[in-house]
Formats: structure tokens, sequence, C-alpha cells
């Protein structure tokens, strides 16, 4: 019986797999979506930060069963760590690309992996007064409305 071969998708043989570097980069996302740090997530797995971050850079691959441990912490499915496999990536793995990958991350959905989006995201929210919260949406859009037009200064 001929034995399955192993489907290695690397940048080159010395660097980390290409998912699992994916993979750490969605954990790493929904931790700081949660406001976790990776102290507080190893302490809930069992590992230290240090392991943490090793899983985050894809330096270390994530067992089956420590990949469901970490979607009932960071409560997502465990399909959300393979969301948005770019589709050239997903193709060398042979396996057919999620509908939702079909096109390359934009500018504008980068911004929105950035920690400072994230915090700003997380602050606005912390904010219990709606009429307070709405008013500062508001403002918001209307600076960064003015500062895009070609007269701004």
């Amino acid at each position: 019986m001929a034995r399955p071969t192993k489907v290695r998708i690397q940048d080159d043989e010395n660097g980390p797999d290409a998912v699992d570097v994916h993979v750490g980069a969605r954990i790493r996302l929904r931790r700081t979506l949660l406001g976790l740090s990776q102290e507080k997530l190893g302490v809930a797995v069992g590992l230290t930060f240090q392991q943490i971050q090793k899983y985050e850079r894809g330096a270390n691959r994530v067992s089956a069963s420590r990949l469901w441990q970490f979607s009932q912490i960071l409560d997502v499915p465990v399909s959300f760590f393979f969301d948005d496999l770019p589709p050239e990536l997903a193709a060398r793995a042979g396996v057919a690309p999620q509908s939702t990958a079909t096109a390359p991350v934009s500018n504008d959905e980068a911004i929105l992996f950035k920690r400072e989006t994230l915090e700003l995201l997380r602050a606005y929210y912390r904010i219990t007064d709606p009429a307070l919260r709405r008013r500062l949406y508001d403002m918001t859009k209307a600076i960064g409305a003015s500062q895009s037009e070609p007269d701004a200064a």
C-alpha cells in the first residue's frame, strides 16, 4: 500500500509552513480582538507566552487538539483559523480556495488587522452612552471626510 505524500507548502526549506503562519496570524488576530495578552491566552491553554508567540509566528505547528482548545477559548469555530486563506496558498496545498478568499486583501482591509484599529474599536464600544458614541462616530466621519478633500491642508 502506498504511503500518502506529505504536502509541504513553505516558501523555502528553512522557513515555517505558510499555512502555519496563516493559522498563527488568525490566532493573534482573535486574541487581540478579545484584548487578551499572550500570557493570558497561554494560561488558559496551559502554555507559556513564549509558546503562544511561536504558534502566532507559525514557528510551531498547532495540533488539531490545540486548535480545538484555541477555538473554545477564543470563542470561534475551528474554521475561523483557515478563513481568508489566500487562493494561491490553498492551490499550492491542493485544496479548493474558499469563496471568501478569491481576491487579495486590499489596503482598506489590511487596516482592519492593525493593532491601532483593534484598540480603537474596543475603546469605542466601551462607551456605554449610545448618544455619546454616535456623536463620536459623526465627529470622526466629519474629520476623516475633511482630510480626504483635495483642498484640505
